[in-house]
C-alpha cells in the first residue's frame, strides 16, 4: 500500500513539474508568433476591461490582498517542506499554484512585453545625440519654472497635490487623446488606481508603483513625494492601457501628461523628463547637468531636496535586493535590464523631432 501511495505522489510531481515545463515551451514558442502575440493584444482588450469593471468599486486593492494570501499559502508550504509526512504534498501544492499562476499571468499580461516596439511607430527611429538632449533640458527647464508657479505648496514650500481624484480623472481623459500612430488601444475610462498596501516596504525598495496582472489594478506608493506621485500614476495607467514594457509606460505617461490641463499633473511629468533627460547627458558630460541643477528655481530646489531626503531616509538592504531581482525580469522580458532611460530618451528625442 505505502509503495502504492509512493507511486502515486511521484507520478503527481512528475505531472505538474512537465507541464510546467510544457507551459514555458508554449508560451516561447507563442511569443515567437505575431499571429500569437496579437491574439494576446486582442484578449488583454476585453479581459481588462472585465477585471476594471469588477474591482474598480472596491477602494483598496484586491491584487495587494491576492498577494498576501499567496505569500501565506508558500510560508505555510515552506514550513511543511520540513516535515518529512507533509513534504511530498507541500512540493504537489506548490507545483500546482505555479503553474495556474504562470498560466494566469502570461495570458493575461506575459505576451504583451513581445508587441511590436512602440519606436518602430515613430517616424524617426535615430539614436539620441547629446547636443538634441541637451537643447530639450533646457526647454523642460523654462517649462518646470514656469509650470510650478502654478501649483500649490505645504509650509515648507514643498508641491503638493491638491485632488489626486482630478488627475486620475485627467489621465484617462488624456488616453483618449493619445496619437493614433502611437497607440490604438482603448482605454476603459474606469478609473482602478489605488495606493498600495505595502507603501511602507515600497519605500525602502525604490518600487514607486507597479500593475497587478490579476486584477488590471494600478498601485502607487502613496508615501512618495508628491512630485513623483502624479507621473507614477500616469505610469501605471499606461500599463493598464497595455503598454508593457517600462519605458514604454514611461513614454505613453509623457504623452499623457505632457499636454495636460491640469498643471499637477504637467509639472510631475515635465519634471520626470527633465530628470530623465539629465541622467542620461551626465553620463557624458556631468559638468553640464550641474551648471542646470544651479539653474532650477528656488521651489524646484526644494522639490528637489525633498526627493533626495526621501531616497536617502530609505535606503537599505532591501533596495539593492529588489533593485537586483528587478533587473533580472525586465531581461526575462525583453527590456533593458536595469532601469535606465536610454529608451525612453530615444523615444522622446525622436517624438520631439
Amino acid at each position: 500500500m505505502a509503495i502504492k501511495i509512493t507511486k502515486t505522489i511521484y507520478k503527481k510531481k512528475r505531472f505538474w513539474a512537465g507541464l510546467l515545463l510544457a507551459q514555458f515551451l508554449l508560451f516561447y514558442a507563442f511569443s515567437k508568433s505575431t499571429f500569437m502575440i496579437s491574439f494576446f493584444e486582442n484578449f488583454f482588450e476585453f479581459q481588462k476591461r472585465i477585471h476594471q469593471l469588477l474591482f474598480s468599486w472596491i477602494s483598496f486593492s484586491v491584487g495587494d490582498v491576492i498577494y498576501i494570501l499567496l505569500g501565506i499559502f508558500f510560508l505555510y508550504c515552506l514550513i511543511t517542506l520540513f516535515k518529512r509526512r507533509k513534504r511530498a504534498q507541500s512540493l504537489i501544492r506548490i507545483l500546482i499554484v505555479v503553474n495556474i499562476f504562470y498560466f494566469t499571468y502570461q495570458i493575461f499580461w506575459g505576451m504583451l512585453y513581445f508587441q511590436p516596439p512602440v519606436i518602430k511607430k515613430l517616424p524617426s527611429q535615430e539614436k539620441p545625440e547629446i547636443d538634441k538632449a541637451k537643447k530639450l533640458a533646457f526647454i523642460y527647464l523654462e517649462r518646470c519654472k514656469k509650470t510650478r508657479q502654478s501649483v500649490q505648496e505645504d509650509h515648507k514650500g514643498r508641491f503638493i497635490i491638491t485632488n489626486l481624484e482630478a488627475i486620475q480623472e485627467e489621465i484617462l481623459l488624456q488616453q483618449t487623446r493619445l496619437p493614433t500612430y502611437i497607440s490604438d488601444k482603448k482605454t476603459t475610462r474606469i478609473p482602478v488606481i489605488k495606493p498600495s498596501l505595502f507603501k511602507n516596504v515600497m519605500s525602502f525598495t525604490g518600487i514607486l508603483g507597479y500593475y497587478n496582472p490579476f486584477t488590471a489594478e494600478a498601485q502607487y506608493n502613496s508615501e512618495l513625494p508628491s512630485t513623483l506621485i502624479p507621473f507614477t500614476t500616469a505610469h501605471e495607467s499606461s500599463h493598464q492601457l497595455g503598454f508593457a514594457r517600462e519605458q514604454e509606460a514611461n513614454f505613453i505617461g509623457y504623452l499623457t501628461g505632457i499636454h495636460s490641463k491640469n498643471p499637477e499633473l504637467r509639472y510631475s511629468t515635465e519634471y520626470f523628463t527633465l530628470k530623465s533627460l539629465l541622467r542620461f547627458i551626465a553620463e557624458q558630460d556631468p559638468k553640464f547637468v550641474k551648471s542646470v541643477l544651479t539653474q532650477y528655481s528656488p521651489a524646484m530646489k526644494r522639490d528637489r531636496a525633498y526627493e533626495r531626503e526621501f531616497v536617502f531616509s530609505h535606503q537599505g538592504w532591501l533596495d539593492d535586493f529588489f533593485g537586483l531581482t528587478n533587473n533580472l525580469f525586465l531581461k526575462s522580458n525583453q527590456q533593458e535590464g536595469s532601469v535606465t532611460y536610454s529608451y525612453f530618451i530615444d523615444l522622446l528625442l525622436n517624438y520631439e523631432k
